[in-house]
């Protein structure tokens, strides 16, 4: 079944934010539809695999900032925001089941101009985690294939055309392709914290850096060899056991029931994470021969796990089998970028082109082409000009610090949305009620602000943050200058112009 949309846009409407509305007929929204497939157990899988490379690869650099004591208050830092974000996002989500997800909040609760700027910081994180995650797909059949370091752009351009043609063909397929390789990541997952148990020794391994990331042998070192500030260092690399759980709304209008399975499916995808974090924050560092040391330079931390464990012969083998993990979030995350840009897209925020969808499989097929050339662009700007020689993670840590830098910007905007939804627009329908309510939505905030200050920090990575300031001058300047102007009344459009009336008469 497709969605169906309300037509009724006005010719020059214009408000005090200074947007105006162009005439669009039914057969606009007829080439834009999407066909409604996800129960639960797919939003489950959906907001899950998104995540889970996270849990293969990225994580571990947080190791050189803080150490492993660093990391782990990071992560107990990060978690908590994570659940303020998704309960909130379960409320508005059931509350506004739109596929605009983020920029639906915003739009809704702060106008067209808040609503594109949280768009674009969303837009910022589902066009970079894929070239984050295709990065590391790329380390892993290196080792595989035996491949030079020049090889790798080649890597990427296969693992793109591969999961965006897959992505393509149809949400039926999506979905079931998302639930196979959630299941099978998740599978490895388990039968390495199954064998890491036998093999580890948490003191010697774990701990073994010491001030200034100095390498300690037989362990034993303090748990914040950096210190609180090495901890808070550590924030933007936690965020990645966590990152892109946020994405379930964008599936709102592929979803069946919307406003109960949202909020089910997000609640079990966050709780599924925190037990996989837990578990590898633990057991990988402190496996014999491994260590916090090792893993934090490492641009495949599962794999060296695993080598350590059954050997270098089986390497191979074992990086086929790790690379699950990457696949499922790549895969998954891809799905999500078409979708945020289709939203923004159908808007009229974006170009309208962005948003038609395919003729049979009904998916936004020129999103995500798009969405992927701008990432795989970006990957192959800093493949060419960043110098790789003494470390190839450092495109990955790049990239992973641009992407968290728009997610936290995202969560902020959220956050804001929660609070003024509550606060202003109480008469909103809610489905399901954040038992965290505003305090959760202000420990979001207060946490991604805390974020986005250490990497600034950071001066390995400060340089993709100004390039990501710059995407969002780009993007505010489009949206100024020509995006405002050609405003569509689409299904975000026309709630948001309901429930504001509503609220204010």
């Amino acid at each position: 079944m497709e969605t169906k949309h309300s037509q009724a846009p006005v010719v020059g409407t214009q408000q005090a934010s200074g947007v105006s509305y162009k005439t669009a007929d039914s057969s606009y929204f007829e080439n834009r539809g999407l066909r409604r497939y996800a129960g639960v157990w797919s939003l489950w899988a959906l907001g899950v695999g998104a995540v889970i490379s996270g849990h293969f690869s990225g994580w571990n650099l947080g190791l050189a900032s803080g150490g492993w004591g660093g990391m782990a208050l990071a992560t107990i830092i990060i978690a908590i925001m994570y659940l303020g974000l998704t309960f909130s996002i379960a409320e508005m989500g059931a509350a506004l089941p739109h596929t605009g997800a983020a920029y639906s909040f915003a739009r809704t609760s702060m106008g067209p101009w808040g609503g594109f700027i949280t768009g674009l910081c969303e837009n910022v994180e589902y066009v970079l985690t894929p070239a984050v995650i295709v990065f590391f797909i790329g380390a892993y059949l290196s080792q595989i294939f035996g491949t030079a370091e020049t090889f790798q752009p080649v890597w990427w351009i296969l693992g793109y055309i591969i999961f965006v043609g897959l992505n393509i063909i149809g949400v039926e397929l999506s979905f079931r392709v998302t639930l196979v390789v959630c299941l099978m990541a998740l599978a490895v997952l388990v039968v390495f914290w199954i064998s890491a148990f036998p093999h580890i020794d948490f003191k010697a391994w774990a701990l073994n850096i010491g001030p200034d990331g100095t390498v300690l042998e037989g362990g034993n070192g303090p748990w914040l060899p950096m210190g609180i500030g090495g901890a808070l260092a550590c924030l933007p690399f936690a965020v990645w056991l966590f990152l892109a759980i946020e994405q379930l709304p964008l599936a709102a209008e592929e979803s069946i029931a919307p406003q109960k399975d949202m909020p089910k499916g997000i609640i079990l995808g966050m709780v599924t994470l925190i037990v996989s974090a837990v578990m590898i924050l633990f057991l990988n560092p402190s496996i014999v021969g491994v260590g916090s040391a090792a893993l934090g330079a490492s641009g495949e931390p599962l794999l060296d796990g695993f080598k350590a464990i059954y050997g270098d012969t089986a390497a191979k083998a074992l990086a086929l089998v790790a690379i699950i993990g990457l696949i499922s979030s790549f895969h998954t995350i891809i799905f999500a970028q078409g979708r945020q840009i289709y939203s923004l897209s159908r808007a009229g925020y974006f170009p309208t082109f962005l948003s038609v969808t395919h003729k049979t499989g009904k998916t936004p097929h020129f999103a995500m082409v798009f969405g992927a050339c701008v990432g795989l662009l970006i990957m192959l700007y800093l493949f060419f000009t960043l110098d790789t020689s003494t470390s190839g993670a450092v495109i990955g840590g790049t990239l992973l610090n641009m992407a968290v830098f728009g997610a936290m910007c995202s969560y902020i905007a959220q956050g804001i949305s929660f609070i003024i939804l509550r606060q202003k627009h109480a008469h909103i329908v809610r489905p399901f009620v954040s038992p965290f309510g505003i305090a959760g939505a202000v420990a979001t905030v207060v946490i991604a602000l805390v974020t986005v200050y250490f990497q600034l920090l950071d001066p390995a990575y400060r340089a993709g943050v100004y390039g990501v300031a710059a995407w969002f001058a780009i993007g505010i300047a489009y949206f100024a200058l020509v995006g405002r102007h050609r405003l569509i009344l689409s299904p975000e459009e026309e709630f948001a112009l309901e429930q504001r009336e509503k609220a204010f008469g």
